[in-house]
């Protein structure tokens, strides 16, 4: 035939049982011009389909919306999650100055940066500090350098909450190595109002220091954040729960004290601020509605791009079972599926539902800082991550994404295997070396000591800090760690480098050898029409909007062509 002859190159090389060669003996058979017609209509679509957007654009002269939308959109998000993150910076700062000024404030003798744990040893020393602690609740107004204040409920001030639990009975003596406990916890609470506070002695409140549990302190103070007002944003009103814990679970003689802190921010009820002009905020909430507005468009767009593909994944299996009576491996039916437009119909949810808490946030409607960061951090981050899908329009370039992409699955597998053998080290240095070093004392930190080590971090330290109290463990941890580090550094790390390597390498020989590598790309470069050839332009009666989701259409093009 005319149009096999055209390309007898190609079919000679790839003589197989695959689509494009089982296509080509049909038609040799039959000798049918309506079904090579359709045969190369298809492949100019397939082709079509994953041209970059300049090809797309010398192929029909669609101009490349997507792009243009896509490079708007990464610089809108930037410039939000920039605005945010300054916003967000200066409420975390001023979450984290308050902690420490509330430390210095209630706990006595605190110092910054020490790296003993804040304790007590004897009951004179509990009970001067729980009294410390009411002494200077009820001088707060007089000494503290910031705008705190107690709140009110109903015109009267909240008291603070001091409770204590402690088990219901028992009877302990340890010289005698006897006991007798009730395990039931019974909780014994004192309010003491600001305004009239007293000691614990003039409350004859009694620490029942044999059976304690843990004594609580609570109480909740007021603040302004005015710094905001300098960048002319509003200030926030923010209600901090302090928490004062005492520990004494353990039992040891070494009561640990920890101070805490619950932040809930709120609109300010009633404000005025004269001297500067504070900002609308009105502006950024439509600065935030225009990148919501934006990113729909994008994920409309992208969704069209991935039904399209759906929709032409299943004409080709279809035409390919027809044909040669082959299935289509799933690993070229992915092909049609566009990574790329997944990542970004991720990144655009993420970022629609961010800017809404955002928009929320900005109103005064939430205060959840720390789920809007995510959304809109998680959304940026992916929008980023596809810039590196238009660097792929370049060969040299496209190297990094079609490694990754070969790679993944044996990854994978490789990663649960070797995650296997982590595993097992997490559980023994955690059951063994756990009473004898502080980096094991936790799976967590087991795991986070453990992966240091892997990347050369801290290995001196690690084997140094092994308390030597057991020459069984000390040898132990020994055996132990040299193993480890043997095994993944110089084995496992080093099969993992080089199984990227070795993708690497097929990779960059296939890109030199130019041969196809599937029965996809086979089955395309039989198609030897170039961008700018004219064969790719449709007809003005048949453009159909959204012809790939309505069956209509579809049936209107072929009639259109059956009549041609």
């Amino acid at each position: 035939m005319e149009e096999s002859s055209e390309y007898p190159d190609v079919y000679s090389v790839y003589e197989s049982n695959d689509c494009a060669a089982g296509a080509n003996h049909q038609r040799s058979n039959l000798g049918e011009e309506e079904g090579g017609e359709e045969e190369q209509q298809l492949r100019r679509r397939i082709k079509y389909f994953f041209m970059n957007p300049c090809e797309k654009y010398h192929a029909r002269g669609r101009k490349p919306w997507k792009l243009f939308l896509q490079v708007v959109k990464i610089a809108i998000i930037t410039v939000q999650l920039v605005s945010f993150g300054l916003s967000n910076q200066m409420v975390v700062t001023f979450k984290e100055e308050n902690l420490v000024t509330f430390k210095h404030l209630f706990l006595k003798d605190y110092v910054d940066g020490g790296t003993e744990t804040y304790a007590l040893y004897r009951q004179a020393d509990v009970y001067d500090h729980i009294d410390y602690v009411i002494e200077q609740y009820g001088l707060l107004r007089n000494i503290t350098a910031g705008n705190h204040a107690y709140e009110k409920n109903g015109g009267i001030y909240t008291p603070m909450s001091l409770c204590q639990e402690y088990y219901r009975n028992g009877t302990i003596y340890p010289g005698n190595e006897t006991f007798e406990i009730d395990a039931q916890v019974d909780t014994e609470c004192l309010e003491i109002s600001p305004m009239y506070p007293q000691s614990l002695k003039d409350s004859n409140f009694q620490i029942h220091f044999k059976r304690l549990l843990s004594i609580k302190i609570t109480f909740i103070l007021k603040a302004i954040n005015l710094e905001t007002v300098r960048y002319r944003e509003l200030p926030d009103c923010y209600d901090f729960n302090v928490m004062i814990l005492f520990n004494n679970q353990a039992h040891s003689g070494r009561i640990k004290v920890d101070l805490d802190n619950d932040v809930e921010i709120n609109e300010c009820r009633d404000w005025k601020v004269t001297g500067a002009s504070a900002r609308n905020v009105y502006f950024t909430v439509l600065f935030d509605c225009l990148i919501i507005i934006t990113c729909i468009t994008s994920l409309a767009l992208c969704t069209r791009s991935v039904l399209s593909g759906i929709q032409l994944q299943f004409e080709y299996a279809v035409y390919c079972k027809n044909h040669s009576g082959k299935e289509v491996p799933w690993s070229e039916r992915l092909e049609f599926m566009n990574g790329w437009y997944i990542l970004i119909i991720v990144s655009d949810t993420l970022t629609i539902i961010g800017s809404i808490l955002k928009i929320e946030i900005q109103t005064k409607l939430l205060t959840s800082y720390d789920v809007c960061s995510i959304f809109l951090g998680t959304g940026t981050m992916f929008v980023w991550i596809g810039v590196i899908r238009y660097m792929g329009y370049f060969k040299k370039y496209n190297i990094l994404i079609l490694t990754l992409r070969a790679a993944f699955p044996n990854v994978i597998r490789f990663i649960c295997c070797a995650g296997i053998i982590y595993l097992s080290y997490c559980l023994c240095g955690w059951i063994v070396l756990g009473p004898y070093h502080e980096k094991f004392r936790t799976l967590n930190t087991v795991s986070e000591c453990l992966f240091s080590l892997i990347n050369g971090d801290d290995m001196f330290p690690t084997f140094k800090n092994m308390r030597q109290k057991s020459q069984l463990v000390w040898v132990f941890s020994r055996i132990y760690l040299y193993t480890f580090v043997s095994l993944f550094i110089y084995m496992i790390l080093s099969l993992f480098i080089t199984l990227i390597t070795n993708t690497y390498d097929t990779i960059k020989q296939q890109q030199q050898s130019g041969i196809p590598t599937s029965e996809l790309q086979r089955f395309m470069s039989v198609c030897k029409d170039l961008p700018n050839s004219g064969v790719y332009r449709l007809k003005k009666k048949q453009d159909c909007f959204l012809h790939c989701c309505v069956p209509r259409c579809r049936e209107y093009k072929e009639r259109l062509t059956s009549e041609a």
